[in-house]
């Protein structure tokens, strides 16, 4: 668990996390998840990989009043299994809903191909990271991306907590994270992506040492 200005963040495995400020509960990408955790106000869906869109593990959180953002393609897959409230979001959207300022964020693959010229996350399925406030707090959950153009302007952003995929496996590299980070200038970089299906901590490790070299504050959760 790791506190932040009246937020409380906790790191299941692989890119779930539960972000929390005592009354609202935020998920994303729930993904085996523990027993007798709260219950979800919110769900974030970067994309409809099993392992970020677990219908399983959105059954342990949701309730009647969870309300889901998601990209098209999620949506596809999941809009006839609830009755719960459900929110499209593509890249380059920006919405506001009771109280989240929330943006989403192009997430793709640049040079990482599981067969020549297809990359694992490609730019036209528009899967997401997302820019949300909530409590005060600009979190930046990237999603399974690589370090894009459109990271480029986001220092303007001021963003407090960027979580940041580092194994690079399917993502960046800690080398390629370091470089996103340094554009990014987050408060705080959280890394991601490792120790359940590819990765492990030792990227982590290597992405953290690479922020402290350039003056910037990363913690492993």
């Amino acid at each position: 668990m790791f506190n932040y200005r009246g937020l409380e963040i906790e790191k299941f495995c692989h890119d779930s996390f539960l972000v929390k400020n005592g009354e609202i509960n935020l998920y994303f990408d729930p993904f085996k998840l523990s027993k007798n955790i709260p219950k979800a106000d919110y769900i974030f869906i970067s994309h409809e990989h099993f392992d970020h869109f677990s219908f399983d593990d959105i059954h342990k959180i949701i309730k009647d009043s969870t309300v889901l953002f998601m990209n098209k393609m999620t949506h596809k897959e999941i809009d006839s299994l609830l009755d719960n409230k459900m929110i499209i979001i593509s890249p380059g959207d920006s919405i506001d809903f009771n109280g989240l300022h929330i943006e989403g964020v192009p997430a793709y693959n640049l040079n990482k191909f599981k067969e020549p010229g297809k990359v694992y996350h490609p730019k036209e399925d528009k899967q997401l990271g997302f820019i949300i406030t909530f409590n005060g707090v600009k979190i930046y959950y990237t999603g399974d991306t690589d370090d894009i153009p459109e990271m480029d302007g986001l220092s303007s952003k001021n963003i407090d907590l960027l979580f940041i995929p580092v194994s690079g496996t399917y993502v960046m590299t800690p080398a390629e994270a370091l470089k996103a980070a340094e554009k990014i200038r987050a408060d705080i970089s959280i890394p991601m992506h490792y120790g359940t299906i590819v990765g492990d901590k030792k990227q982590a490790e290597i992405f953290k040492e690479g922020c402290l070299k350039k003056g910037l504050h990363s913690e492993i959760i």
